[in-house]
């Protein structure tokens, strides 16, 4: 029904709540969708139908490079044969080493034409000579049949490791190669003497559409087995309760990395699921690739809108100033998504006060909550909230159990068609991930809204592993005291850390809002700014004051000159801080912060 607040048609929030023995079993009311056999499904109905809509297109000089629905169906045939007539299958994976682009796409889909899984990898693991060591474990693990690039002489170092001596190498700028490389052209030739139908016969929905490697925060990186089943179910998952996405195509201009689950499955194919147009940005929320992401929206506004926290906050700031971009940005916009770390209120209420400005009326603002193992979403918001923080309830077809402490904080498990069976060459890690009843173990936890309407939702509640003692045996439930964090905070940081383990008081990593730091005084990774620092000083200060024992007291600070490093994976792949790396990254800033004299630190 339509929803008064956004004018979209969405379906409220309905859940089951059962009560086992020490367990809770959470489940949404809402019927399915149809979920199509594969994505291939997608690609004929639009041809069909909307054949010259644009599907996905980029950068290309002044203008831009744009593929319909019609050409979308045609190049994915092609390469689909050109991948059959090399013998590749589901024991064969294509690697993909460069980032987001038409040609990333196309062979994507193409592969998942003829059933060939494909291994979208961080470009970064291949332009960093120090993070080849990530590269050559993830060729080592898979061992590829081939490996894609965007441009052969940008890539050379990495082509040139021995680990893809025997591995066809193919490139869509060819120029600089240091190997034998084959035109991304050739593959788009075809080869008209395969049996292209009976090879795409075989892919149904448990063929592996894809393997998708976590950031391996705690561990090595695990290849998550992506299956045709697991996407499709998603984006039927995530229609049913939001229709008004099958009521227009709807269209996104779109930085999120594709060898991340929320940019690469979430949004690609909520496109490719409901006829709508995927436009590139090259541009991404870092101090020299925001100015791109700002010319792309005002060349190509949207109607959803997908980002991290830190996107949207710069998104606002440069928004207060140009007024080009508030009016593109808010022109046609339905929905606002964030994911990840939770949206300072400031910056949701002043999205929601442009937005009635500009469009005299409010998008859909969301978030939800998944897994890379979960394709992604699992938990999700449908329903005008007014507030930040909230993951939402399940969405159909997924049952969440919750496995609550003695306040009422729940360990997370799941299951559902969008989850795993397992991961790539690893049956130990594989067994370990899932508990006696089936259910997927997260190592997440959550808390309802509102302990008496489950139908109100859950919060994220940080890491179980992120919980810490300090040096008195005291516990610390890092989770909630973050969000208390940055609620006190509110305004002057985009995110914190809690640290403290094995210490006697609790400290703060900050990550200050760009906006908010005066100056350019650092100090070996340390923001030195005493009207930031004296401000941040009395927040805490009333925290403290308020409250209730030492494992709610934050006692010292310190704020981080550097953002989350998502080459570093500090950044999860759901779009979280990755605690334990930030922490064991930065112990030299660990040491400052419990260092009494040091000039960065604000002691309480």
């Amino acid at each position: 029904m339509k929803n008064e607040i956004t004018g979209l048609t969405m379906v409220p929030h309905s859940v089951r709540l059962d009560r086992r023995d020490s367990t809770l079993e959470m489940r949404s009311n809402v019927a399915c969708d149809p979920i199509v056999d594969h994505t291939g499904v997608w690609i004929e109905q639009w041809a069909a139908k909307t054949p010259d809509q644009v599907y996905i297109a980029e950068r290309a000089g002044d203008g831009w490079r744009e593929v319909t629905y019609a050409a979308l169906l045609e190049q994915v045939k092609a390469i689909a044969s050109s991948l059959a007539a090399r013998g590749l299958g589901q024991e064969t994976p294509i690697v993909i080493m460069s980032g987001n682009s038409v040609d990333h796409a196309l062979l994507s889909l193409g592969a998942q034409w003829a059933g060939v899984p494909t291994v979208p990898l961080a470009e970064q693991y291949s332009l960093i000579p120090e993070a080849h060591a990530r590269l050559v474990y993830v060729l080592d693990k898979v061992k590829p049949a081939m490996a894609f690039v965007d441009d052969a002489g940008r890539y050379a170092e990495a082509l040139k490791r021995p680990e893809l001596a025997d591995v066809e190498i193919v490139a869509s700028a060819t120029d600089g190669a240091p190997v034998a490389v084959t035109s991304f052209a050739d593959l788009l030739a075809g080869d008209e003497t395969v049996d292209l139908d009976a090879v795409h016969a075989t892919v149904g929905p448990d063929t592996l559409a894809k393997i998708l490697f976590t950031s391996g925060s705690s561990s090595d990186p695990k290849g998550v087995l992506t299956t045709q089943r697991m996407m499709c179910a998603n984006q039927a998952q995530m229609a049913s309760v939001m229709p008004f996405l099958k009521e227009k195509a709807p269209s996104i201009t779109d930085w999120l990395p594709w060898n991340h689950v929320f940019g690469g499955s979430h949004n690609a194919y909520m496109m490719l699921a409901n006829g709508g147009s995927l436009y590139i940005d090259n541009g991404k929320p870092t101090k020299s690739g925001f100015k791109h992401t700002v010319q792309n929206i005002i060349d190509k506004p949207g109607t959803l809108s997908f980002n991290v926290p830190v996107g949207f906050a710069m998104l606002v700031h440069e928004m207060e100033t140009n007024l080009e971009l508030r009016q593109a940005y808010f022109r046609d916009l339905d929905l606002i998504f964030y994911a990840g770390a939770s949206l300072p209120q400031d910056v949701w209420t002043r999205l929601e006060e442009m937005a009635i400005e500009v469009r005299g009326r409010l998008p859909l603002m969301i978030s939800s909550w998944g897994m890379t193992e979960t394709a992604p979403a699992t938990i999700m918001v449908h329903e005008p909230i007014g507030r930040s923080g909230v993951i939402g309830v399940p969405l159909p077809e997924t049952v969440v159990k919750l496995l609550p402490d003695d306040e009422m904080r729940c360990e997370v498990r799941v299951k559902g068609p969008n989850v795993m069976t397992g991961y790539w060459g690893d049956e130990k890690k594989s067994a370990e991930a899932f508990d006696e009843e089936g259910f997927l173990i997260t190592g997440d936890a959550v808390r309802f809204v509102n302990n008496d309407d489950p139908e109100r939702g859950l919060t994220f509640d940080g890491r179980v592993s992120e919980d810490f003692k300090l040096l008195t045996g005291t516990w610390v439930q890092a989770g909630k005291l973050r969000l208390e964090a940055l609620e006190g905070l509110r305004g002057l940081v985009q995110d914190v850390v809690i640290c403290g383990h094995d210490r006697d008081q609790i400290g703060l990593f900050i990550f200050p809002r760009p906006d908010h730091v005066h100056g350019d005084n650092t100090s070996e990774g340390a923001v030195i700014d005493p009207i930031l620092q004296a401000e941040l000083e009395e927040r805490l200060r009333e925290m403290a004051h308020n409250a209730t024992g030492s494992a709610k007291r934050i006692s010292r600070a310190i704020i981080l000159s550097e953002p989350p490093s998502v080459k570093d994976h500090e950044i999860t792949d759901k779009g979280s801080l990755n605690v334990r790396k930030i922490i064991t990254r930065r112990a030299d800033l660990l040491e400052r912060l419990y260092d009494n004299e040091d000039p960065a630190l604000i002691r309480v």
